[in-house]
């Protein structure tokens, strides 16, 4: 790929791919195991809110708040990625009722009642021309 081919993205182009988004990849540590996993989000102002069941992503993001959190864009002949570090912390209590009026809802049936933003500390995005092989023939 030659230089010409990427482009780094400023921070409100990056900011305006996250907002379009609604799935991304949560990276966390527990234990010296890293972990990533997909949550569906909304970004509501400098952070990015997801929910999640009581279990393995609520405990890694509360003994480690540390994360990272990916999302990408796959269009005709170019793709987006961007990449956030920053802290987790779950919410509770007033901070709680304030995220619950977020457009944020599971996308499976099962129970998701805790939430987690993550306080994006730095975020940097990256656009890339693809040549995707197979990309003119119709998808089924």
């Amino acid at each position: 790929m030659e230089q010409t081919d990427m482009v780094v993205l400023t921070d409100a182009e990056a900011w305006d791919v996250l907002q379009r988004q609604s799935l991304g990849r949560l990276a966390y540590q527990v234990a010296g195991e890293v972990y990533l996993v997909p949550v569906n989000f909304v970004v509501d102002g400098d952070r990015v809110v997801f929910r999640t069941a009581e279990g393995s992503k609520l405990f890694g993001t509360t003994v480690n708040h540390g994360v990272a959190f990916e999302v990408d864009d796959v269009v005709a002949d170019h793709a987006v990625s961007v990449v956030v570090r920053g802290t987790a912390r779950h919410l509770k209590g007033d901070a709680a009722d304030r995220a619950e009026a977020l457009p944020l809802r599971p996308w499976v049936g099962t129970d998701k009642t805790q939430l987690v933003a993550i306080s994006v500390e730095e975020i940097t995005g990256r656009r890339f021309h693809v040549d995707l092989p197979g990309a003119d023939e119709p998808t089924i």
